[in-house]
C-alpha cells in the first residue's frame, strides 16, 4: 500500500487491527435446533448473535 492511501485509510495501512475468525460447525439435536430457533423468534436476535453472546459470558 502506498504512502497517500495509507493517510487516506489508516485502518487498512495494517492488518495487525483485523479480529482472527475461526469456523466451527456445531450439531445440534433437532430438539436444540428447535429451541435455538424458538428463541431467536422471541427476541428477534439471529443465531450467531445468540452463540456469540452465551460464549462471551463464559467465565
Amino acid at each position: 500500500m502506498n504512502k497517500t492511501a495509507a493517510l487516506k485509510f489508516p485502518h487498512l495501512a495494517t492488518s495487525s487491527k483485523k479480529k482472527a475468525l475461526k469456523r466451527i460447525t456445531l450439531n445440534l439435536t433437532l430438539d436444540e435446533a428447535q429451541n435455538l430457533e424458538k428463541y431467536c423468534e422471541q427476541t428477534g436476535k439471529p443465531a450467531i448473535d445468540v452463540i456469540r453472546e452465551l460464549i462471551k459470558a463464559l467465565p
